[in-house]
């Protein structure tokens, strides 16, 4: 993945609130471009290895429990310095935090539920995009 290209994630608590069209037209309206898009759920295995970096932090549990607990869209997107964009899109982790406008501000629940996932470096983006996505489903 190039430094153009970031991974995202609807996390559960957004899809089953009914707000994945509405974040994806933010993404849009933001001018990133979609290379690859699938709606699927993981496993509970799924979500401890792709968090596996947060293996040894006190939330890791209730955080791969959440992430399997239903359907997510995971999302491959691209624009002009994609992965720093898109997390100024998305706001602060805590959405009591997260400037207007911004998509934790407007579709977060709290700091656990709180919509979306954005790849934190560019390294991270290709790792996570590859997680899940083959190179055939991107575009």
């Amino acid at each position: 993945m190039r430094s153009d290209r970031t991974f995202t994630m609807i996390k559960p608590d957004a899809v089953a609130a009914g707000h994945i069209g509405a974040i994806l037209a933010k993404i849009n309206e933001a001018g990133f471009r979609i290379a690859a898009m699938k709606y699927t759920q993981i496993t509970k295995e799924q979500a401890k290895k792709f968090y596996e970096v947060h293996k040894e932090r006190p939330f890791y549990d209730e955080l791969t429990d959440f992430m399997s607990s239903g359907p997510i869209v995971a999302a491959i997107l691209e624009k002009e310095d994609a992965v720093a964009a898109f997390r100024k899109l998305i706001g602060a982790t805590n959405p009591a935090e997260a400037e207007e406008g911004t998509i934790r501000k407007e579709f977060a629940e709290s700091m656990s539920r709180n919509a979306v996932h954005g790849s934190d470096s560019d390294e991270n983006a290709c790792i996570e995009g590859a997680f899940y996505f083959s190179a055939t489903e991107v575009i």
